[in-house]
């Protein structure tokens, strides 16, 4: 196990109590439900999926600092709900793994402590730090950055597009009438849209030092108008290049038949690509204007509860073990998803299916974590289909973002 001097160092004051006095702290307990027990234990919830990435990491840290590592598989799917319910009553972990985006939620249940990552956090990508923090402060250690992207039969296109209309080009000279699909459905689908958003120049949110700003909805300005109206020539009554009548399961069909040249979706679809036989190349989104179409971001890592009787350990156990390489790059191998910290990141860049989703994720911003976004996902989608069934786009458009701002101001 090869420990982060680096951080180490710059954790100081920290690090010295963790080595001299975490042995006689209380902390959980490994048991199925989380409760809090012996002294000396860290207790910490994973997804069933990462146990065995960070065993290693695990067991390191018990052997070197005398404060035994408890790791507890979880479902993923109940481990933000569980987080919050039993932290308060003192029956959860130390740490559990989560998404950046459950920040929000969990500040507001006052369920996290804040994190002191000290100099590393020079160390990893900077979309990672930034979704790291709400209002300002560091609350995650994060392990993985996630985003979608264009996936590219490069038999039938063999060069990337210079844009969206090159895209389009490209794939009508290889012989297709659908060169281009994207997941949307009946309801829309504003995540897989937003790159083309932000090329307009409207994002949902400003942001200040601090992060996203509540206050400021950017959603209706005057690039929101325009994206609407591109977003409407290209729907229905257009070009027919987004359709709600188009799902996951027929966009990721149509790029497998190789009826679609370009697929805009994320790693998790690599796979079964590549496993058709398809020689698939990671491509930008391409912009529909001379500004970079950027992806939202959705950063990975591990939280530290604010009822935690080792939240010194705690600190040190994620800055100085789960933030080095060695551990970054495990569970990198047991989700295949790009990781945070910068050097584990180029080390696993050297798959060029990584290196493209990195490259796109350079541009990428972090999806917004702050409670005002439930208001945003309660309109959005149905708005955009609505855009792209033929209604009015700037009157639809306006709407959605009063409707918004509403939801807001209740």
């Amino acid at each position: 196990m090869r420990v982060n001097t680096k951080s180490l160092l710059a954790a100081g004051a920290v690090a010295v109590i963790a080595t001299l006095g975490l042995a006689s702290c209380s902390g959980g307990d490994s048991g199925s439900d989380g409760e809090a027990s012996s002294s000396g234990t860290l207790t910490v919830w994973v997804d069933a999926e990462r146990v065995d990435a960070l065993k290693a990491a695990a067991d390191a840290y018990s052997e070197e600092k005398g404060v035994k590592v408890e790791l507890v598989g979880k479902d993923n799917a109940d481990i933000k709900d569980d987080f919050i319910q039993q932290v308060p009553t003192g029956k959860g972990p130390d740490i559990t793994m989560g998404a950046h985006d459950w920040l929000g939620e969990l500040s507001t249940n006052g369920v996290v402590a804040p994190l002191e990552l000290g100099d590393s956090a020079a160390d990893y990508l900077p979309v990672a730090v930034d979704a790291s923090k709400y209002e300002g402060t560091t609350y995650m250690l994060p392990y993985a950055v996630e985003n979608i992207a264009v996936l590219r039969n490069a038999d039938l296109v063999p060069e990337a597009a210079t844009g969206f209309d090159d895209m389009i080009a490209k794939g009508q000279a290889a012989g297709l009438a659908q060169p281009f699909v994207v997941e949307q459905g009946a309801e829309g689908n504003p995540y897989h849209l937003y790159p083309f958003q932000t090329a307009f120049g409207a994002p949902v949110f400003g942001s200040t030092d601090a992060g996203y700003d509540p206050s400021d909805l950017q959603l209706g300005n005057a690039g929101g108008d325009q994206f609407a109206t591109w977003l409407g020539s290209q729907g229905k009554n257009g070009t027919g290049v987004f359709n709600t009548d188009i799902d996951g399961d027929i966009a990721k069909q149509s790029f497998l038949d190789g009826t679609a040249a370009f697929w805009l979706t994320g790693p998790w679809n690599v796979g079964a690509a590549t496993e058709a036989g398809i020689n698939v190349a990671i491509d930008t989104v391409p912009s529909p204007t001379a500004e970079p179409a950027s992806p939202f971001a959705g950063v990975k890592g591990f939280f530290v509860s604010s009822e935690s009787k080792n939240k010194v350990a705690a600190n040190d156990f994620l800055v100085n073990y789960i933030g080095t390489e060695d551990v970054q790059l495990e569970l990198f191998k047991a989700g295949n998803v790009l990781p945070a910290l910068t050097a584990a990141a180029e080390a696993a860049s050297s798959d060029p299916i990584v290196a493209g989703f990195a490259a796109v994720g350079a541009e990428a911003v972090p999806m917004p974590a702050i409670p005002a976004m439930g208001a945003v996902w309660q309109y959005w989608g149905i708005a955009e289909a609505d855009i792209i069934n033929g209604a009015d786009p700037v009157a639809t458009w306006q709407k959605l973002a009063a409707d918004v701002q509403a939801a807001i101001n209740k």
